[in-house]
């Protein structure tokens, strides 16, 4: 942002208040490189300081005045001409005049409000940041500076266990359950497997978690699948009557809260995506949403034990001693 040679006689800068003391996340950037910003919460207040330093110090520097913002924005990358803002603060540092030497301002945005996630995605990218501006008549001096915001829920008063059929008629019948239908970003899923009638060789199953990004409006919707872990839980052929486990551990992946209807600009949504596959290559599938959520800080213990509770629970619950006929396949059974 620099021409006819201001660039080379002031620079600005931005710096927090508790820049020493605050906690930085990593926040994958549009490159797809993970680097590390300030971490901010809903309703945390926003201070700092802008610096103005005049490389030479007896040259007068004329302005126009000196604000810092504070936006939240949503970008759609098929659109880019067009920021979207949802949050938009303005604090007046400096009435226009002339500098004569190097300033500091000092400003503080109180209990600011943020009320979504930070989010990079395939055709999206909501971003929280500084933005501090001297206003010049034929050219502005920008710094803008990223932060990144996380949102935090509670434990879901409902979170009810997930119970589905994949069948197809006298062929195949199996029922699926998960413990819950709602997890934090660090949970363990903890399921089981039945066989109830397998009159077709299948050689592989496995649980995908799929991530669908969604953006746009009426027919302008664009939808993007990304498959963010495959968890192998066959390889070989199952006999009737056969139970498997299933524990799948949510912490080692990147994974977002479940975003919806964000500002009505975009979604993001996960699914649980069970797949088998017979010796002929046919792929059967079944697909059920799962809600994530992000957990406070708290004291945790160690995944293996929430693993250990989780099973005992979800099996305490489960009871599939007794002899069963199938019943006919579900409605939303596909098949590739």
């Amino acid at each position: 942002m620099s021409f006819f040679g201001f660039g080379q006689s002031a620079e600005l800068e931005l710096v927090l208040s508790d820049a020493e003391s605050r906690r930085r996340a990593e926040h994958k950037t549009e490159e797809g490189k993970k680097e590390k910003y300030f971490l901010f919460y809903d309703g945390e207040t926003v201070s700092g300081r802008v610096t103005l330093t005049l490389k030479h110090p007896n040259k007068r520097l004329e302005h126009q005045g000196i604000k810092v913002e504070f936006i939240g924005q949503i970008e759609l990358y098929y659109d880019r001409g067009n920021h979207h803002e949802f949050v938009s603060l303005v604090k007046d540092l400096a009435r226009p005049g002339e500098f004569t030497q190097s300033q500091t301002f000092d400003f503080e945005f109180t209990h600011v409000e943020k009320p979504y996630e930070s989010y990079t995605g395939q055709n999206v990218k909501l971003r929280y940041f500084l933005r501090a501006t001297v206003s010049r008549r034929l050219n502005d001096v920008v710094k803008e500076m990223d932060i990144v915001v996380h949102t935090l829920s509670t434990y879901p008063e409902l979170n009810s266990s997930i119970k589905m059929e994949v069948g197809i008629e006298d062929c195949l019948h199996i029922e699926f359950e998960y413990n819950k239908s709602k997890y934090h970003l660090k949970d363990v899923i903890v399921g089981k497997i039945y066989f109830l009638l397998v009159r077709i060789k299948i050689k592989h199953m496995e649980i995908d978690i799929i991530k669908r990004e969604t953006t746009g409006t009426g027919p302008n919707v664009y939808h993007e699948n990304d498959t963010i872990a495959k968890y192998e839980i066959m390889d070989g052929a199952p006999v009737r009557g056969e139970s498997i486990p299933i524990r799948l551990f949510l912490a080692g992946y990147e994974l977002t809260p479940t975003m919806r209807d964000i500002n009505k600009k975009f979604s993001v949504r996960y699914y649980l995506n069970l797949v088998l596959i017979d010796e002929e290559e046919r792929r059967y599938f079944k697909q059920q949403e799962v809600v994530l959520w992000r957990k406070g800080d708290i004291v945790r213990k160690s995944m293996s034990h929430q693993a250990a509770i989780a099973s005992q629970r979800f099996e305490g619950t489960s009871s599939h001693a007794e002899a069963r006929t199938p019943s006919q396949p579900a409605e939303n059974n596909s098949r590739q």
